[in-house]
C-alpha cells in the first residue's frame, strides 16, 4: 500500500469534488484553500502556526525606535525594577507597593490602550484579571507588612490564632 498524497490541483475530478463540498454543521471554517470544512474543538496533533495575542501589535508606528514601539511594557518593567531596587535597599514596603502599583497600572494600560505591544500576552480579559489581581494582592500585602502595618484586617489575627492553637 503506497502512501501517495494527491493535491487538489492534481486532477479535475478532485477540483469538482472540492467545489461540491457543503458543510451543514453549525461550526465550520475555511481551510487553507478557502473551502469550507468542519471545525472540531479538538486540538490538532501538530501545530503549524501560533496565534498572536489580541493586542500583540506595536504600540507606536513601525518607523519609531524600538523602545518607543514598546512603551507600555517598558513603563511597567522599569517601575517594577525600581520597586525591586528599593526593596533591595531595605525599603521593603515602598518597593513592594511600587511593584503592585506597576502591575495595576499594567492592567489599566491593557484595558484602556488598544495597542499595548508586548504587554499583551493572553486575551485582554485574562491579562486585565491577571495583572490587576496580582497587583492588588501585592499592594494589600505591602500595606499589611509588619511592623506598624498601614492596613489591619481584624479577622486575620483571629484566624491565625485558631489555626495555630487548634
Amino acid at each position: 500500500m503506497s502512501a501517495e498524497r494527491k493535491t487538489p490541483d492534481a486532477s479535475p475530478a478532485a477540483e469538482e469534488r472540492a467545489e461540491d463540498v457543503t458543510v451543514r454543521d453549525a461550526v465550520s471554517a475555511p481551510d487553507a484553500e478557502g473551502r469550507p470544512r468542519r471545525a472540531t474543538r479538538r486540538f490538532p496533533l501538530f501545530t503549524r502556526d501560533t496565534a498572536r495575542p489580541e493586542g500583540g501589535g506595536r504600540a507606536a508606528p513601525g518607523d519609531a525606535p524600538a523602545p518607543a514601539r514598546q512603551w507600555p511594557i517598558l513603563a511597567v518593567l522599569l517601575t517594577v525594577g525600581l520597586g525591586l531596587l528599593l526593596t533591595a535597599l531595605d525599603l521593603f514596603r515602598l518597593g513592594t507597593l511600587l511593584i503592585g502599583v506597576a502591575l495595576v497600572a499594567g492592567s489599566l494600560l491593557r484595558w484602556l490602550v488598544p495597542d499595548v505591544g508586548m504587554l499583551a500576552v493572553r486575551s485582554r480579559f485574562t491579562d486585565i484579571v491577571t495583572y490587576g489581581g496580582l497587583g492588588l494582592v501585592i499592594v494589600l500585602l505591602a500595606l499589611m507588612v509588619q511592623p506598624n502595618p498601614i492596613l489591619v484586617i481584624p479577622f486575620l489575627k483571629d484566624t491565625l490564632h485558631f489555626t495555630v492553637s487548634g
